[in-house]
């Protein structure tokens, strides 16, 4: 059985979303954040060196990053190829790795940093900046090349919108989205979907 080391307020809750979404049988570690620090605890340090989360465990593999778990589960899970593109076609197929890896790769990081500066008080100085200008260029990228479509690459749902719906979210959380209605409307959707709330019932509430 695939275990899954879930830190809570956090990323994630979207890999548990996507176990639900797979219909898969697994174990859920919770971790509390330390209240003053807001860091995961040591204990996250015995099962991967980094002492980050997610991290799952499958049989004798111990997998991290949200990426790469979620290429892993889908390619390994996804009997049925609904969350994949097809390999068959290859344009597609790079799009969709494109956008599988692209919330890791440029648009957490511009987040990260807002984040942070919101802690400190919103005067951080070159980082704030940079955080200021990076964080609408990211969103407003995601935000038009969502357009009005029900998914983010077209009318079904895909490996894809783990992740996309994770910026969306941390930008929420973040007051961000509200020059963006149609990633307001996309997030509430993912949101709704039942493998969605089964995910929070189980980790969450």
């Amino acid at each position: 059985m695939i275990k899954l080391h879930h830190l809570r307020i956090g990323r994630s809750i979207f890999t548990v979303w996507l176990l639900e979404e797979l219909g898969l049988d697994y174990e859920l570690e919770v971790y509390l954040r330390d209240p003053e620090t807001f860091r995961a605890p040591p204990e996250l340090k015995q099962v991967h060196p980094l002492g980050k989360s997610p991290v799952i465990e499958d049989g004798d593999l111990v997998l991290s990053e949200s990426g790469a778990i979620n290429s892993y589960m889908i390619e390994k899970y996804d009997t049925d190829h609904k969350l994949a593109s097809p390999r068959s076609d290859s344009k597609a197929w790079a799009k969709y790795t494109q956008w599988l890896h692209y919330p890791e790769g440029s648009a957490f990081a511009p987040l990260l940093i807002k984040m942070l500066s919101l802690r400190a008080g919103g005067d951080t100085g070159l980082l704030g900046a940079f955080a200021d200008g990076e964080v609408p260029l990211q969103l407003g990228y995601i935000s038009d090349e969502l357009g009005d479509k029900p998914f983010f690459m077209g009318d079904t749902f895909s490996g894809v919108d783990f992740g996309i719906a994770y910026i969306a979210s941390m930008a929420q959380r973040l007051g961000q989205l509200e020059p963006y209605p149609n990633l307001d409307a996309y997030l509430s959707r993912m949101m709704a979907r039942p493998a969605y709330r089964a995910a929070i019932e189980r980790a969450v509430e």
